[in-house]
């Protein structure tokens, strides 16, 4: 089943809190099933909602607490997220019985989840998005790449955001034999517009992510950009900065822009691959995956 095979249902869809990188890449394949007929509800958090809102006017919206997380800012994820592992499962699991009575309630036909690992149900059939079948762990991490495989299990379908050619998430998205598994191809919200013809020469420095990587990134790239976009919350006193009303007055600027500096997520990654623009990526520091795919789009 892929998303062309799904027309006039209603649709039960989460995206994964951790940033807003899922919201993001999420807005064209919501696009795509509106445009086959299909009714949505979205499992969100008040941020999340915000920004969908920007791009719809026909969703139906239910809230949805997101999985808890904290950054440390040293770059060792792995233990930023073993402290947090114990209320992440109470989570996963208090999360299952809200999506049963989702579905219930609004009479869904399927369940879409972008890397939540709870947000299936056992009364329909239910959809893992991702552009990671394999995690990058190191060969000792074994348990936490059988714990991923092992929850994606849960799902009827695997649908991977890439092609079968790995071209964007490499090795990332290599799959087994799994049958369930299907490529449908890369997501931006950009193939909602024009691209320019001609850019304005500008260099944007895009800041993402949580507050305390944001401000890293700021204090490394700052001289180099002749715009910066983002995290409102972490910037110095600087003409440079602009703040859009919204986003759509941001994907303006990106539109526009001769380069980008940003950070490595697969999001961005499909977003600067859709709009050709020359661009700089900088991985979060430890975030292995941001590295894996800043190394492997290289341009410098």
């Amino acid at each position: 089943m892929k998303p062309s095979d799904i027309t006039n249902s209603t649709i039960l869809f989460s995206p994964l809190n951790w940033g807003m990188g899922h919201v993001s890449r999420s807005i064209s394949l919501l696009d795509e099933l509106i445009e086959n007929g299909n009714r949505i509800i979205v499992a969100c958090d008040d941020d999340q909602r915000k920004i969908y809102r920007y791009y719809f006017d026909n969703l139906r919206y239910s809230n949805h607490e997101g999985y808890p997380f904290e950054f440390g800012g040293k770059g060792n994820f792995a233990w930023d997220l073993s402290k947090r592992m114990s209320s992440l499962n109470q989570r996963m699991r208090q999360e299952r019985g809200e999506v049963e009575k989702m579905v219930d309630k609004y009479k869904v036909d399927v369940v879409l989840s972008d890397h939540r690992y709870g947000f299936f149900s056992m009364k329909v059939p239910s959809i893992f998005i991702t552009h990671q079948v394999n995690l990058p762990t190191r060969w000792y991490e074994w348990s936490v790449a059988s714990v991923h495989r092992s929850l994606m299990g849960l799902f009827s379908t695997i649908w991977v955001m890439d092609d079968t050619n790995n071209r964007l998430a490499g090795k990332l998205s290599k799959s087994s034999r799994d049958k369930r598994i299907e490529f449908i191809g890369h997501y931006t919200r950009f193939s909602r517009y024009n691209i320019p013809e001609e850019k304005n020469g500008n260099t944007v420095l895009i800041l993402s992510g949580p507050d305390i990587y944001a401000k890293q990134l700021l204090d490394a790239y700052e001289d180099q950009a002749d715009l910066i976009i983002g995290r409102e919350s972490v910037i110095k006193s600087t003409e440079k900065f602009v703040t859009p009303k919204d986003w759509l007055e941001q994907d303006q600027i990106i539109l526009n822009a001769s380069k980008i500096i940003s950070r490595s997520g697969y999001s961005t990654i499909m977003d600067l691959d859709y709009l050709g623009t020359e661009s700089v990526l900088i991985p979060t520091v430890g975030q292995r995956e941001q590295v894996y795919l800043a190394k492997l789009h290289a341009t410098e």
